[in-house]
């Protein structure tokens, strides 16, 4: 089969020096990004988070399959159970499912089986993987690269409503198979990160140590 393609739209070619100010003003942007755990009630506009998962979609994927899927969870009843269920996991991690070095990795993180964000703060966005793709017949086709390509995506989510001046936290509780069920998802989805989203409470605090970031010479190499 011989490829589609049309001409590149929309790039902007710029010197060097207009680069290097654009990425350094863009570091200094998402280098003030922080995971909260105290969220405001406060409401979010369902078009803030309709244009950050239009962001999310235009992540690469392999072969452009777009394995992904975005439950958006705002109803307090919904949160409640997705509270309850979350709750319910983390006290048998913290009671004896992790590993103590685990535990003593998240010790500076002040963190623990209680979760009252998951009902405070006004936005869940349940992150699904899929494993494979549907036709419309309903026989199955293969996905390539789904990790990575829903890695990607939930970065960029991430980055999008850090842009537009929202607070986030990537929620793990494990397992998450619950999210499945309460999300109503099909079986060739696998849940990877409830995604908390909201604004900061005003006397937010946050671990200093979730603040200390490697440098540049311990992530990167030049060869």
């Amino acid at each position: 089969m011989t490829p589609t393609m049309q001409p590149l739209a929309g790039w902007v070619p710029r010197h060097d020096d207009e680069l290097v100010a654009r990425a350094r003003e863009f570091h200094a942007q998402v280098a003030r990004r922080r995971s909260v755990r105290e969220f405001d009630t406060r409401p979010v506009a369902r078009e803030v988070i309709e244009h950050a998962l239009r962001a999310a979609g235009t992540a690469p994927s392999g072969a452009n399959q777009q394995p992904w899927f975005f439950s958006v969870i705002t109803q307090p009843d919904h949160k409640r159970r997705v509270r309850e269920a979350a709750e319910a996991e983390e006290q048998r991690f913290y009671a004896g499912r992790a590993p103590e070095e685990w535990l003593q990795a998240l010790a500076p993180l002040g963190t623990d089986a209680h979760k009252p964000f998951l009902e405070d703060a006004p936005v869940l966005i349940a992150v699904f993987a899929q494993k494979y793709g549907l036709h419309a017949d309903g026989t199955r086709f293969s996905h390539y690269y789904v990790p990575e390509s829903v890695g990607i995506a939930i970065g960029v989510l991430v980055t999008a409503l850090h842009q537009a001046g929202l607070a986030t936290l990537t929620h793990t509780p494990s397992p998450m198979g619950f999210l499945t069920e309460l999300c109503g998802r099909p079986d060739n989805e696998r849940p990877v990160v409830l995604l908390v989203v909201g604004h900061p409470r005003a006397d937010c605090l946050v671990p200093v140590a979730g603040g200390i970031k490697k440098p540049l010479d311990q992530i990167a190499q030049w060869l």
